[in-house]
């Protein structure tokens, strides 16, 4: 089913249903279905299945320097930006024309990166729109950049995608790069019969209950992803919950990749409870106790590996059996969120063990 085909159907009630009939004798303006589309009624604080899943295509791909830029489209549709806990609801404006999305990865490690990027397009008649696109979260799509564009038509487009330096700490082959900004330029039709027509796939029952769907195969974009749990390095110390965030924290010793001296590095690695998507953006804490009396107690150093993606850790100088260990979350993942993640990664409650 299209956007077309869903705008036909009716307009949206509560669990995701459809009523059939005409728009207008139900008291509703053809736009208001696409503004807002059917969502759950009843949704759980965690990562569901929401009511309908937006399709996408690819405007391309583009490299520059040693940066890889992916620039893909959908029609313009809700979304949710947190700013610190505090969630936003963004609806779609009378004049956004698409959604425009874009991925950035390192091409040596195939690494995605959490950087700010921003947009600037033009046609034949100068610059029409500028602005920076959301870090966000989708089912289907993971963690990507995105906001809904007005452009004046349809047509062709040049578009310039900019980065920001990375703020995070990083290892090796890492260390030393993307310490300025850059910028890439890309050509793309806006065809409403192609934007416009793209499948919408209703979930039906599954709409409300705990889950998500497969992440999409774009091919020659690397998935935004972080290892599984056997792949990690080190020893796995604890595997737990928060907000619905797997919080897999683990213990390196002797890899200088991770310490300068070499010592234990404690980390952790957060990630969604299905597809293994990275969550940055995060501000996490420790606090190491030994019979009672506090030992280690500080921030966890957000950190890029091209092995574990986005992690958070600190070196220690020992850690011995019967420590416990507090992780707690500062900030959640400062992510847009489309639906089926805006209820999800908010209210993170610590966790807490006690190393064997």
């Amino acid at each position: 089913m299209n956007r077309r085909t869903l705008l036909k159907q009716g307009a949206a009630v509560s669990g995701g249903l459809l009523l059939s009939g005409c728009l207008e004798q139900l008291g509703f303006e053809t736009q208001s279905a696409w503004r807002d589309p059917p969502l759950v009624e009843d949704r759980p604080d965690a990562v569901y299945y929401p009511a309908i899943i937006e399709g996408m295509g690819i405007y391309g791909t583009t490299i520059a320097g040693n940066l890889g830029f992916a620039l893909m489209h959908s029609f313009p549709h809700r979304f949710w930006n947190l700013t610190g806990s505090r969630k936003t609801k963004v609806v779609v404006q009378s004049d956004d024309s698409v959604h425009l999305m874009a991925s950035v990865w390192d091409t040596e490690t195939r690494t995605i990166l959490p950087v700010d990027v921003s947009v600037e397009i033009s046609n034949s008649d100068g610059q029409v729109f500028s602005t920076n696109l959301w870090p966000m979260i989708s089912p289907n799509m993971g963690f990507h950049y995105g906001d809904n564009i007005a452009l004046p038509g349809e047509g062709q487009y040049d578009v310039m995608l900019q980065v920001g330096p990375l703020q995070t700490a990083r290892t090796d082959p890492l260390t030393d790069r993307f310490t300025q900004g850059q910028s890439a330029t890309m050509q793309f039709t806006f065809d409403t019969s192609v934007t416009y027509n793209l499948e919408i796939r209703r979930l039906g029952e599954k709409a409300g209950t705990r889950g998500t769907v497969d992440l999409m195969d774009m091919e020659m974009v690397p998935e935004p992803v972080v290892p599984p749990t056997s792949e990690l390095p080190g020893r796995l110390l604890h595997e737990g919950q928060s907000g619905d965030a797997r919080m897999l924290v683990a213990l390196v010793d002797g890899d200088h990749r991770f310490s300068d001296a070499g010592g234990p590095y404690l980390f952790v690695s957060p990630r969604t409870p299905y597809n293994r998507v990275m969550l940055p953006r995060m501000a996490l804490s420790v606090t190491i106790n030994r019979r009672g009396v506090t030992i280690t107690q500080g921030p966890l150093q957000a950190t890029l590996d091209p092995n574990l993606g986005s992690i958070y850790g600190t070196a220690l100088d020992e850690l011995r059996s019967g420590d416990t260990i507090g992780i707690a979350v500062e900030t959640p993942p400062q992510l847009a969120r489309h639906d089926g993640y805006e209820t999800a990664f908010i209210n993170m409650e610590p966790i807490e063990f006690t190393v064997e």
